[in-house]
C-alpha cells in the first residue's frame, strides 16, 4: 500500500535491489565502475558509461539509495507516472554522458590523473530526483536538537534545527560521500541536471518529451474519451438546471403579477 499510485518508484526500488544482488551473485561487479585510464583510454570500453548506473557494488549504498527513492515517491504522485518515468529516462541519459565526460576530459587532466575513478550506482539520478523533492515538497514540522545540557538564561534552547525532510537529505548525503570524490561528482551533476530540468534550462525537446502512455499503463485515448463524456454530461446537467431555474423564476413572476392585479382590484374598491 505504501507504493499506491507510484508504480515507477516501486520498479526503481525493486529493480535497484535486484540488479545489485544479481551483480554480486554473478560476480560481475567489476564491470560496473569506471577507471578512466584503463577502461576508457586503454581498452575503449565506452559501454561502461551506459551501465554504471544500473547497480551499486555494496549493500550500504543499496540500502540508502532504496530508502531515499522510497521516501521521494511523492514526486511521482505529483507528476504522474508518465512524466516521472520520462524524467528518469532523460536524466539517466544526460548523467550517463556528462558524469564520465566531465571526469575524463576536465577533472582528470586538472588533477594530473589523481581523479580517475567513477563508482557504480545511480547516485546522479537520485540527486536529480532529490532536486525536485527539495523544490516541490514542503516540510511538515521542525525540531531542534539541543547541543548543551545546561538551561539557557533567555529561555531559548541552543541547538541544531532539523525538519521532517532532514533524514532524507542525510541518506542522500551518505550516498554522495560513500565513495568520495567520484560519488560526490555524480551527486553534483545529478543535482545540476535536476534543477536545469525544473528551471527549463535544458532544451525544450527534452523537458517536454514523454513516454508513450501504454508503456506506463496509461491509456491516454480511453481516458480522454472518459473525460470528454464526463464534460458533456456536466454541461447537459448545467443546461437542464438553468432551464428549470428559469422556468421556476418565470412562473414565480407570473404569480406575483396576478397577485398584484388581485390586490389592485380590492384596493380600488376600498
Amino acid at each position: 500500500m505504501s507504493f499506491t499510485n507510484a508504480p515507477i518508484s516501486r520498479c526503481l526500488v525493486y529493480g535497484l535491489i535486484g540488479t545489485s544482488i544479481a551483480a554480486s551473485l554473478l560476480d560481475v561487479k567489476h564491470y560496473c565502475y569506471i577507471l578512466v585510464d584503463t577502461h576508457l583510454w586503454r581498452f575503449h570500453q565506452t559501454w561502461r558509461a551506459l551501465i554504471f548506473q544500473l547497480c551499486y557494488t555494496n549493500s550500504s549504498e543499496v540500502l540508502f539509495a532504496g530508502m531515499t527513492l522510497y521516501h521521494m515517491r511523492a514526486i511521482e504522485r505529483f507528476w504522474g507516472s508518465r512524466k516521472y518515468a520520462s524524467f528518469i529516462i532523460v536524466t539517466l541519459m544526460l548523467t550517463s554522458i556528462l558524469t564520465p565526460g566531465i571526469l575524463a576530459f576536465v577533472l582528470r587532466p586538472l588533477t594530473l590523473g589523481l581523479f580517475n575513478y567513477l563508482p557504480a550506482g545511480p547516485t546522479p539520478v537520485i540527486f536529480a530526483v532529490l532536486a525536485q523533492y527539495h523544490a516541490m515538497v514542503p516540510h511538515m514540522y521542525k525540531y531542534r536538537l539541543a547541543t548543551s545540557s545546561s538551561a539557557p538564561a533567555n529561555g531559548q534552547v541552543q541547538g541544531i534545527t532539523f525538519s521532517n525532510k532532514s533524514y532524507i537529505y542525510m541518506m542522500a548525503g551518505q550516498l554522495a560521500l560513500s565513495q568520495w570524490p567520484g560519488s560526490l561528482l555524480g551527486a553534483l551533476i545529478g543535482w545540476f541536471v535536476g534543477y536545469s530540468w525544473r528551471m527549463e534550462i535544458l532544451p525544450r525537446s527534452l523537458t517536454k518529451w514523454r513516454l508513450p502512455g501504454w508503456m506506463v499503463g496509461v491509456r491516454t485515448q480511453r481516458r480522454s474519451e472518459e473525460f470528454e463524456g464526463l464534460r458533456r454530461r456536466l454541461e447537459g446537467e448545467d443546461a437542464s438546471t438553468a432551464t428549470t431555474s428559469g422556468a421556476q423564476t418565470g412562473e414565480a413572476g407570473r404569480r406575483r403579477t396576478m397577485g398584484q392585479q388581485f390586490m389592485d382590484t380590492f384596493r380600488g374598491a376600498f
